[in-house]
């Protein structure tokens, strides 16, 4: 395993010569407890934990926190798998399996914000793996994470498909009256089929938009990432519309579509899967990703328009640039009762 000279992650790095830690800071575990079997957790002190978007992504933020690598969500599409090569790890069951976990990150983050030369900016969760997998339940770094950021007044957005993300409601809403929050959670569709053979590390889809009720019903709204939108699976317009009814009916605040991608890591899985699972559409998934990874312009288009359509019939809108920040403001502690106090969403 290569741990020497390890950079930041492909697309979520500051420093392409620094090394984030040594083989000598390395405690491999396992647990053998029903909810841990058949993972290994390799512990890891990190010499750094925000990175820098390159300016070459797509990714409408700048600065990231990722307290693990891999993921056992083990989500057959997830573009992360590729970061798990650069540890001379399996893409395939390594990423679901063989996780890295950052067991400094609370402390390291705190210092990082209290530095002079970090100037404050939104700093995004879960945009590579998820920060509230299932050894966040044991290792407990979120915790010490959001309580940092609300120190520092800090803001930042979370997106998850963990109900973990519960656990933390009262740090998020103590980080919300002083910071910029935004919480998204992701539900592509709501097939329970296709949701136990794609995700099968994943709460059900019905479990994660009752995060999303009662986030919502603490005064935090939470959009949805209905993503990935998985051509010939899931983006029949009955598939599409009942996914984004139930979007609507957990009081989500927006609802934004994407079409699944496939970049190599990802994509050699997925395909294999794709063989086992629905080998008829072998054939029309290397047409309609034959010039790379992202489906055609046209594709991408259409599902969106669709997308947008429901919501608007359902009464709920699609996300404007970046993750949702819809926090409600607190009120002043004594407000002027000669008028009214006016909560607003940002």
């Amino acid at each position: 395993m290569r741990w020497e000279n390890l950079t930041a992650e492909s697309g979520d790095h500051s420093r392409a010569d620094a090394t984030l830690f040594g083989a000598d800071a390395v405690t491999t575990r396992t647990f053998d407890t029903p909810e841990f079997r058949g993972i290994t957790f390799h512990e890891i002190r990190a010499r750094s934990i925000i990175n820098r978007v390159p300016a070459v992504s797509r990714m409408s933020f700048q600065w990231t926190v990722n307290p693990y690598r891999g993921c056992s969500h083990a989500c057959v599409y997830c573009f992360a798998r590729k970061t798990h090569s650069y540890l001379d790890l399996d893409t395939g069951l390594g990423f679901d399996s063989q996780i890295v976990v950052k067991v400094n990150a609370p402390e390291l983050l705190r210092r990082q914000l209290g530095s002079h030369r970090w100037q404050g900016d939104h700093i995004a969760m879960g945009t590579n793996v998820d920060c509230y997998q299932r050894a966040e339940g044991r290792y407990r770094l979120m915790p010490g994470i959001i309580s940092a950021l609300r120190d520092h007044a800090n803001p930042f957005s979370i997106l998850t498909k963990g109900t973990l993300i519960l656990r933390d409601l009262d740090l998020l809403t103590q980080a919300a009256e002083v910071t910029d929050v935004g919480i998204s959670v992701s539900v592509g569709f709501t097939d329970p089929e296709l949701w136990r053979t794609v995700e099968p590390g994943t709460p059900a889809p019905e479990r994660r938009l009752e995060v999303v009720r009662t986030l919502g019903e603490h005064g935090i709204g939470c959009g949805v990432l209905m993503a990935p939108v998985l051509p010939f699976l899931s983006d029949q317009p009955a598939q599409l519309r009942a996914t984004v009814r139930a979007i609507a009916a957990s009081g989500a605040t927006s609802v934004t579509p994407l079409v699944l991608h496939l970049r190599p890591g990802a994509r050699e899985w997925f395909m294999a899967w794709l063989t086992r699972e629905h080998p008829h559409l072998v054939r029309r998934y290397e047409r309609l990703y034959a010039d790379g990874s992202y489906a055609p312009k046209w594709y991408q288009r259409r599902i969106t328009r669709q997308v947008h359509e429901l919501a608007q019939e359902y009464g709920i809108g699609p996300a404007g640039d970046g993750m949702p920040r819809r926090i409600r403001e607190p009120a002043p502690e004594r407000p002027d009762v000669s008028e009214p106090v006016q909560l607003s969403l940002l």
